[in-house]
């Protein structure tokens, strides 16, 4: 639930800070203390268990169209300049990031159905030598 009130709040203001984005003071604690919990594992909380609900809705949808084309994607997430801890090289080393693969579903009409699967992973930085481990 505090993750659906969240995501409400950042949604009506997207470019406000957590405290500007929450209603009061106690709304702006519980938000840093919902993160904090999600950071230290006690939550369970993950980009692939948010997302987890929104693709068994999809594959539900999709199970009403006779003919439905999976489209796949692969975007630079680029963080540069963030201290965000496990990003990795974009396309040139100065460039910090993640990659994220999702296969979207659509039908022939160009419907949009929704996200059917996703990966996410970052590079691991060149050795002396110019090869990745």
């Amino acid at each position: 639930m505090r993750l659906i009130k969240l995501a409400t709040r950042f949604a009506e203001q997207p470019t406000a800070s957590i405290p500007g984005a929450c209603g009061d003071w106690a709304e702006t604690v519980a938000a840093y203390r919902f993160f904090d919990q999600a950071r230290a594992g006690k939550r369970g909380l993950n980009w692939q268990s948010i997302l987890q609900p929104h693709m068994d809705c999809s594959q539900g949808r999709m199970a009403q169209h006779p003919v439905v084309l999976c489209l796949q994607d692969t975007t630079e997430l680029d963080f540069n300049g963030q201290e965000i801890e496990g990003l990795g090289p974009l396309s040139y080393e100065a460039q910090r990031g993640m990659y994220l693969h999702p296969t979207y579903a659509v039908t022939p009409e160009r419907e949009p159905l929704g996200v059917i699967d996703a990966w996410m992973w970052a590079r691991e930085a060149k050795a002396a030598d110019g090869s990745r481990p």
